[in-house]
């Protein structure tokens, strides 16, 4: 097998990257697996063991890595999670029903001797809908007493475990321990620096909420840490570099006499449809001597059945079987409850979760639970769990990599996920779209995977090469490499399906915004990436849009901003209708389909919906009233001159279709109207030295990115006085991270630079309105997949984070794509 292996590695040049001693990459947190929204794993530090794995989300969901040389272990990957022993049940685990009161209780409410006699007694938690197994709670203050009995006193670190929202306080035997404003959006756990405030005998926990906003609720637990005493004995692999490419993450690592590569490949290839949605991820281990000696070489990689739940005292089950030659540990919730919420900070907790390997390569596996899996490698006393039920479990593998030299030695596992259905789409429950194959099945999956490992990584070394040409020859190597950045990012944001009309969905979750499926104005944004190396899947994002309103489903003469709550798309959950931006956002796209394919088809099918959307356009898009649009974290806006470039220019693309499809008196209409409207903004908006963000205050200021469109589709509505006016006013504003939104704020938002930056023909200027977004990228002190919503001032992210819109970083490419150009000037 090792000469199959030695093989391997010469067929997959890409995997020997990383030995050539190239300078570390930088980023906010790394890619490691990633497929869609509920499949998402990251590192959040430079280092690969500098801290545990972590959904997108943030909670844990950790791999584990362990490297044997000689017998001597070296850690390589995250570090071992937090376990926790209950002291105090939360609602979560164990049901109770404490003391509480609405209404102000006077002072020493949170004393021990308090009486609280007269205070009602109900289930918890408390709260709104999330609360539904517990007492209904819905606006204003809450007290709660609870009281409880210890037998002896915690010998480790004292965790509150808090599911609150949203501004809380919370004493125990009457000294607080914790106060906080904003609110959490599921269990986290905060330490408590003086564990003597607990006595034996009875103790008393007290806490009080005050709601100003949304949501409410409360629950509330106390925990113990368990010593894991397993890692006393490993070393950590010395970190010596980190390659990040569009599908795959390559760490170098030297332990001791050895040196190892791991490759994270995660085959996102928009070319072809079924290896993008492929369900597995491949890690690949690959070992050569540094010492001119012989060693042996064992690898263990262990994955938390985290990985399969929402919470981590969800019970899961687990078990190990042998197929088609693959060993494989599978892992699922025992609940089971598929497609039951909606949200945004949620990860799965139905289908399930697999590691295989090769049989054939030596691998082993077994299940443990989390604090148990290195003690049990590391003292080769190898558990031979096959089955299980807990929670918090780890499957885990040991690969042999035999005796290395310096010949590199290459394995692998792959880590897969079966959703079972994707998501409901008006109603009815849709399956991923590798499930569509007649007979597919989740072994099966792993076996292609496996069968294909070779060519799987040769097209994504091939794509990793496409990607980075394109960006570097369109802008530089730091804007080729804040595209690689983008790539992965942008992709996992969506899941793929197949409507019940047999289109292609290629769907989006406002991750970190507020959870909506299908988001018209995060569609728009993301855009460039999809029109360019797919515009299948662009049409893939517009398709459950157009849907929505050609059935009927959706009855306004404009466009609807989303298609629910992720994961359940049976219509808009948003509050407020965006109608000029979602408008211009849907017939621009519609256009630049169709200048992507080089076809007019996609716009004729939709013709009579473009034609509704655009006459709306017409009435109302030139001095938008009050509205919201992609920007709502700023407030709404009326006047507002950067909307009425979109409609504007949307106008024009719909004439340049209209002329297309030989509709020369619709074109002429249209394009008259889209020119004379260019004239009039240009007139009312102009403020001398720079143009104005809303048209009746022309000391205001904005960045003009919706203007790209009009350079992309080569419409020729704003003369270039225009572009040039606001360029230089543009670099005049520049701070440190970034140019500003616009003249409110000093935050930004980095894909509408990108987009600003690519209205300009000047390398000059498209470089030094890049540079600094790249430092954002490389020096933000926000460990998060690259948020795109950050403080140009400190660098800082202000919301949002893992979205899909930093494909917009692509426009530049795009720009070059589709209007000709070779390269910048």
């Amino acid at each position: 097998m090792k000469k199959v292996f030695r093989k391997i590695a010469m067929l997959v040049p890409g995997l020997v990257v990383a030995f050539t001693g190239m300078a570390q990459d930088k980023m906010p947190a790394y890619p490691l697996i990633t497929h869609n929204p509920y499949f998402s794993i990251w590192s959040n530090t430079d280092k690969l063991t500098e801290s545990a794995t972590r959904h997108w989300t943030g909670k844990e969901q950790s791999l584990l890595g362990i490297v044997k040389v000689d017998g001597v272990n070296y850690r390589f990957m995250g570090q071992t999670s937090l376990q926790y022993k209950t002291l105090l049940a939360s609602a979560d685990e164990t049901s109770y029903s404490p003391a509480y009161v609405t209404e102000n209780p006077g002072d020493g409410w949170e004393k021990p001797n308090f009486a609280d006699g007269s205070w009602k007694k109900s289930a918890a938690p408390f709260g709104d809908q999330r609360a539904a197994k517990g007492t209904a709670w819905r606006q204003g203050d809450i007290w709660m007493r609870r009281k409880f009995n210890l037998a002896q006193l915690p010998t480790s670190k004292l965790f509150l475990k808090l599911f609150y929202d949203d501004n809380i306080e919370v004493y125990i035997n009457g000294t607080q321990v914790l106060r906080k404003r904003g609110w959490n959006d599921g269990y986290d756990y905060f330490p408590i620096a003086d564990a003597s405030i607990l006595k034996t005998g009875e103790n008393v926990l007290a806490i009080h909420i005050r709601n100003t906003a949304g949501g409410t609720f409360l629950d509330a637990g106390l925990s113990e840490e368990l010593k894991d005493l397993s890692s006393a004995s490993i070393q950590e692999a010395e970190q010596t570099n980190v390659k990040v490419t569009a599908t795959q993450t390559i760490y170098s690592f030297k332990a001791g006499p050895a040196d190892l590569n791991v490759t994270f490949t995660s085959p996102l290839v928009m070319t072809d449809l079924n290896l993008l949605a492929s369900p597995v991820s491949y890690i690949t281990y690959q070992a050569k001597a540094n010492d001119a000696k012989k060693h042996n070489v064992v690898i263990f990689q262990g994955v938390s059945t985290d990985v399969a739940v929402n919470e981590p005292n969800q019970p899961v089950t687990a078990n190990a079987y042998l197929k088609t030659g693959l060993r494989i540990l599978k892992a699922g919730t025992v609940e089971q409850p598929i497609l039951k919420k909606k949200g945004d900070n949620l990860r799965i907790d139905w289908g399930h979760a697999y590691v295989a390997a090769s049989a054939a390569a030596g691998a082993k596996q077994y299940i443990t639970e989390g604090k148990d899996a290195i003690g049990s490698f590391i003292s080769d006393k190898f558990n031979t769990t096959t089955a299980a039920t807990g929670k918090q479990l780890m499957l885990n593998v040991v690969l042999p990599l035999g005796v290395v030299g310096a010949q590199p030695i290459s394995k692998y596992t792959m880590i897969g996920y079966d959703d079972l259905y994707s998501v409901q789409y008006f109603g009815t429950n849709l399956k991923p779209w590798w499930k569509n194959a007649p007979g597919a099945t989740m072994d099966n999956a792993l076996s292609k995977a496996a069968a294909n490992y070779a060519t799987t990584l040769a097209k994504c070394n091939a794509t990793d090469k496409t990607i980075w040409n394109d960006a570097y020859k369109a802008g530089g190597e730091l804007y080729a490499k804040l595209c690689n950045m983008s790539y992965r990012q942008s992709i996992s944001a969506h899941i793929l399906v197949k409507s019940p009309q047999g289109e292609i969905l290629w769907l989006s979750k406002e991750n970190f915004s507020n959870g909506s499926i299908n988001t018209v104005d995060v569609t728009y944004p993301s855009a460039p990436l999809y029109l360019l190396y797919n515009p299948d899947l662009m049409a893939g994002m517009l398709n459950g849009i157009f849907y929505y309103s050609e059935s009927g489903k959706w009855k306004k003469p404009f466009a609807a901003h989303d298609l629910g709550t992720y994961p359940l798309a049976n219509g808009q959950t948003y509050g407020e209708d965006m109608p000029v931006e979602e408008c211009g956002n849907m017939v621009i796209l519609a256009a630049a389909i169709v200048k992507a394919n080089g076809n007019i088809a996609y716009a004729k099918k939709h013709w009579s919906t473009l034609t509704i959307w655009t006459n709306y356009l017409a009435e109302a898009g030139f001095d938008p009233g009050n509205q919201l649009c992609t920007d709502d974290f700023a407030g709404h806006l009326a006047h507002n001159a950067n909307l009425s470039v979109k409609a504007i220019v949307a106008i024009g693309a719909y004439a340049q279709m209209a002329r297309q499809m030989g509709q020369v008196q619709t074109a002429d209409k249209y394009s008259a109207m889209a020119a004379d409207y260019a004239q009039k903004w240009m007139a009312k908006d102009d403020a001398g030295d720079h143009y104005a963000l809303v048209f009746d205050n022309l000391k205001t200021w904005s960045q003009k990115y919706n203007m790209v469109w009009d350079k992309v589709l080569k419409l020729n509505l704003f003369p270039q006085k225009v572009y040039d006016t606001e360029m230089a006013y543009y670099l005049k504003n520049q701070k440190e991270f970034g140019l500003p939104l616009d003249s409110r704020k000093t935050y930004t938002k980095s894909d509408w630079i990108m987009w600003t930056a690519s209205m300009s023909d000047k390398k000059n200027d498209f470089d030094d309105l890049l540079a600094p977004v790249y430092r954002f990228a490389t020096e933000t002190p926000s460990r998060v997949p690259l948020s795109d919503w950050h403080e140009t001032t400190t660098g800082k992210m202000v919301g949002f984070q893992a979205r899909s819109v930093i494909g917009g970083y692509w426009m530049k490419v795009l720009k070059d794509r589709l209007t000709g150009t070779t390269s910048i000037k």
